[in-house]
């Protein structure tokens, strides 16, 4: 750390990283391995991603990490491959088989009518080895100490369930997918609600997170490459201006709010960037009656110009 730079500023090398993530790992696991690679304790996530599971992981660094609680991660979009013919107990490759049924005489078409029935707004029983608490407890440990319980439908959005490459070999059949969902929408659980509906079962062997929200494979680094330049995907200012509305300020509206003050509305909905004239972002507002008041200052008066 620089003799100059002072340790407590929390904008310097402040940003979203957006990490391609490699199979095997688990959330928590890049989060480690990006402290040691960013020298810095200061490294959170916004949701998480199964190991098994390749793809975007949304990082926030420094001051960055107070931004992920704000961001709209709403929506998701993954590739993914799907086996009908035999069903395991994780509704993925990773689980136990519990059965194996003859699919070679499903036909495309069957695939498409029960696919069309999973898409849209849909009720959706989560999979049981989900981060979803059940009496205080969460189901997939649950599974894994060989408790018996039960997951009521929760309403999820699939707006987009396309079905791009089919494979037959032996008795199974794999299907490459392409999906877009709401969050809290698993794939597992329709790789698994596909092949039950057609008799067969079925589980997922392939998923790969393209998009978190605004956040695309586009924006992504593996940790290899991370290593290679440590350093954030998008700096604090430009994880702002992608990811949230702009409101462009006067100076005398930046100190004002800088030092916690509030400004007029404007009428723009939701969490929106306050932009100084110099192009820093200095604070995420959101609009209540008269005024429009911070929920996040990212550049207090105490750190103006560090």
């Amino acid at each position: 750390m620089s003799a100059h730079r002072p340790p407590s500023s929390g904008l310097h090398g402040a940003g979203l990283l957006i990490v391609d993530k490699d199979g095997g790992m688990t959330s928590h696991d890049v989060v480690a391995r990006c402290r040691k690679i960013l020298h810095t304790r200061k490294v959170g996530h916004a949701g998480t991603l199964d190991p098994m599971a390749t793809g975007v992981l949304v990082l926030g660094v420094e001051r960055a990490t107070k931004l992920l609680g704000l961001l709209s991660l709403t929506t998701k979009a993954y590739s993914a491959t799907i086996r009908l013919g035999q069903a395991t107990a994780t509704d993925d490759a990773e689980g136990e088989v519990l059965s194996t049924a003859d699919a070679s005489g499903v036909t495309d078409a069957d695939v498409a009518a029960v696919v069309a029935t999973l898409t849209g707004d849909i009720l959706q029983v989560p999979t049981r080895v989900s981060a979803i608490k059940v009496d205080g407890q969460r189901a997939h440990k649950l599974v894994r100490a060989g408790e018996d319980f039960e997951l009521e439908a929760r309403p999820v959005t699939v707006e987009r369930f396309d079905v791009t490459a089919s494979r037959r070999h032996d008795s199974f059949v794999d299907l490459d997918v392409e999906v877009e969902c709401s969050s809290g929408t698993y794939v597992r659980a329709l790789a698994r609600d596909l092949g039950a509906a057609l008799g067969v079962g079925g589980h997922l062997t392939a998923l790969r997170r393209t998009r978190v929200g605004p956040f695309t494979l586009e924006h992504a680094r593996t940790l290899e490459q991370l290593a290679e330049n440590p350093a954030v995907s998008l700096d604090i200012d430009q994880a702002c201006r992608t990811a949230f509305a702009h409101r462009p300020i006067s100076a005398e509206e930046a100190e004002s709010i800088s030092q916690g003050r509030w400004l007029d509305p404007v009428g723009i909905p939701g969490t929106y960037a306050a932009i100084a004239p110099d192009g820093s972002t200095i604070a995420l507002l959101q609009e209540k009656g008269r005024r429009a008041s911070s929920v996040m200052v990212v550049r207090p008066a105490t750190l103006r110009g560090l």
